[in-house]
């Protein structure tokens, strides 16, 4: 672990640069334990792959006062009062079909792999949350199995359905709303990802995991999903 000035009140600390479980394992204890022993100080916490933005309020401790709380804080020994260090699993259901998975036959294509093969191996990995950005709710989600990778679209589309499904590379994400995105859609979800009266926002938070479940068009619909906004 090390810690970095940004500015006179933003530290960035970071553990390691190894994107996976384990340094999202640690970002996310790292983040528990400073919301709750430095809940006085802290004005805003944003961790993400592999590191922390912490932003303190300056009135009440300088940076060298903030780094000690900060070591203390991520280095002290569970007394129990922690809180449970596990990850909350989040289901979504997904319609996977060309109807609105933009770009699954591509995927398909690319992976050398039937639809049912590509649905199948997208909807049993379980994925780690491990950073929130882009856009409100935007989550980065790994890793996707590498049999079903594909690197982005070489052009960006205008508009990305709300809801949508994609994966670039090894990472899944899920878009929020909609807006332009350059990553390969496989699907839909009628879950809403962002709860603008909700406290946190974001209904997956970093740390936690997700599982994708295949839904059928019939059920899609049912849940509220929308097939016009193409």
């Amino acid at each position: 672990m090390r810690i970095e000035s940004v500015n006179e009140n933003t530290c960035m600390v970071y553990f390691g640069d190894q994107i996976g479980a384990e340094s999202a394992g640690l970002v996310k204890q790292a983040s528990d334990r400073l919301r709750r022993d430095m809940s006085d100080l802290i004005i805003d916490l944003v961790p993400s792959y592999t590191s922390i933005l912490v932003t303190w309020d300056l009135e009440k401790a300088d940076r060298f006062a903030i780094t000690r709380r900060v070591r203390a804080a991520i280095d002290a020994d569970d007394d129990g009062t922690t809180g449970d260090d596990s990850a909350r699993i989040v289901e979504l259901p997904v319609y996977y079909d060309p109807e609105v998975g933009l770009d699954l036959e591509d995927v398909c294509e690319h992976a050398g792999l039937s639809r049912d093969e590509v649905v199948r191996i997208h909807s049993e990995q379980l994925y780690q949350v491990y950073a929130i950005g882009f856009a409100p709710g935007f989550a980065y989600l790994g890793s996707t199995d590498e049999r079903i990778a594909i690197p982005r679209k070489s052009t960006p589309r205008l508009k990305v359905p709300t809801g949508s499904v994609g994966i670039a590379g090894t990472q899944t994400a899920i878009y929020p709303s909609c807006t332009p995105g350059g990553w390969q859609i496989v699907g839909r979800t009628p879950q809403k990802m962002v709860d603008w009266d909700s406290d946190s926002l974001a209904l997956v938070q970093v740390g936690d995991q997700v599982r994708f479940r295949a839904i059928s068009r019939d059920e899609f619909l049912e849940l509220g999903g929308n097939l016009d906004e193409l």
